[in-house]
């Protein structure tokens, strides 16, 4: 026990037998313990009132002065509070540093609470956003930030692939936006100017479409006359013949690439759909079942399809026969004679899957990564010789994106492969609903 405390209960023991001495010679024993109780308890009051007028000033006083245990308590008081001023100063200052690095960035943060409000941001904030203080501070981030786009990319909280918009402030201004999600379940907005990568990898494409759009009818052209000189040609010049034919086969194979790279190009180079409309899957998948068993009819393939027609699925038909038309293809050519295909459509709560599945050859693991890249072969010899381009895949990735849909890919070597599409359940509208409305 400090000497303090010791000394306060000396004093009080001191004081209450002078008490009970005073009561027992004047005969009032219990009106001489009750006085010294009360002004003992009135002086403990007397400290606690001096005790509490310092809290309440705190303004780094001295502490009041006080005898025994008071005196104790308020000195082990003083220390906790200067060591909390201390540690305050120390994170204002950590606060301060980490706020004045985060000004010097050219890339906008921002940071936001987890109701979707804005707590903070730094200079580079106001000129690529817009933001202004005090008046933005504890806006909700969708307030400033309304297209549509951004709107789905934050409320879906899957935030793995950075998000790229015009600037709100100026459109021909491109940012990339990559949120992190930190504490409780508060987030970090990072944005970033990438408005040169941009226009190069614009320049690249528009060289890409309007090569492939001259490319296109010289092509057509050779085509044409290669097949004209074929059926002209004599039997006696086999020779002559079967050159044709690899000629026209090349010219054939170099038109497709053409076409897909411009179906690419497209893609794109538009970044949402123009317009989305109800499509009949259970017909397109029913009419791309019988192409795909005619490109089959030499493999004897059993190509199965399951369709859900309860739900129509809203998006451009003309791309998304082109993505599961690839997807179709592809099991088609890289399954052996006699294989089965597959084809599914079905609705479930997380919303419309499109699968394809195949028992062929299978791809490595380590090819799973890359398949949707441009030109990117698992087997450049193989692909060549099935006629495909390189570019089916990459052209189902960039259609699955514009829909706000997302490829999945599983496959092992010897065991087959699946491929799935995956679209949220916003896009579907139930059959009933739409003939209903066409009726009306």
């Amino acid at each position: 026990m400090p000497p303090d405390s010791l000394f306060s209960v000396k004093s009080t023991t001191a004081l209450l037998l002078f008490a009970l001495l005073i009561g027992w010679w004047l005969d009032a024993l219990g009106w001489a313990l009750a006085a010294a109780l009360a002004g003992l308890l009135a002086w403990h009051n007397y400290q606690l009132s001096r005790l509490y007028r310092w809290l309440l000033r705190s303004d780094g006083s001295d502490a009041p002065e006080a005898p025994g245990a008071w005196g104790h308590l308020t000195d082990a008081i003083y220390r906790l509070q200067r060591q909390h001023r201390q540690s305050e100063a120390h994170l204002r200052g950590v606060i301060k540093r980490v706020q004045e690095s985060s000004s010097a960035l050219k890339d906008a943060v921002v940071m936001i609470d987890s109701q979707g409000n804005m707590e903070w941001w730094n200079r580079a904030a106001k000129q690529l956003l817009g933001l202004r203080r005090p008046d933005d501070v504890g806006q909700g981030v969708l307030n400033l930030i309304r297209d549509p786009r951004f709107v789905r990319y934050f409320e879906r909280r899957d935030y793995d692939t950075p998000l790229e918009l015009p600037s709100p402030v100026n459109p021909a201004v491109r940012l990339q936006y990559t949120i992190a999600v930190f504490g409780k379940h508060e987030r970090l907005m990072l944005v970033r100017d990438v408005t040169r990568l941009y226009r190069l990898e614009r320049m690249r494409q528009d060289f890409v479409g309007n090569a492939s759009h001259e490319l296109r009818t010289p092509l057509t052209v050779i085509q044409g006359y290669l097949e004209t000189l074929q059926d002209q040609l004599e039997d006696r010049e086999p020779g002559l013949r079967r050159a044709l034919q690899q000629m026209e086969g090349q010219a054939r194979r170099m038109r497709n690439l053409v076409t897909d790279m411009l179906m690419l190009s497209r893609l794109e180079t538009t970044e949402s759909l123009s317009d989305e409309l109800p499509i009949d899957l259970g017909h397109l998948l029913r009419e791309l079942r019988e192409n795909a068993l005619a490109l089959a009819q030499d493999k004897s393939h059993q190509i199965t399809l399951e369709v859900d027609e309860r739900y129509l699925l809203m998006g451009q038909e003309a791309e998304l026969l082109s993505a599961f038309s690839n997807l179709v293809y592809n099991a088609v050519k890289y399954t052996p004679e006699g294989g089965d295909i597959d084809v599914r459509w079905w609705v479930d709560g997380a919303g419309g899957h499109f699968s394809v599945r195949d028992d062929g050859i299978g791809i490595e693991p380590h090819h799973i990564s890359r398949l949707t890249e441009r030109f990117y072969r698992v087997d450049a010899g193989r692909s060549s010789a099935a006629g495909g381009t390189g570019l089916g895949l990459a052209i189902v990735k960039h259609v699955m994106l514009r829909h706000g849909a997302r490829l999945e890919i599983d496959s092992r070597p010897g065991e087959g492969s699946l491929f799935l599409c995956h679209f949220p359940a916003h896009l579907l509208r139930p059959a009933s609903a739409m003939v209903n409305e066409d009726s009306a």
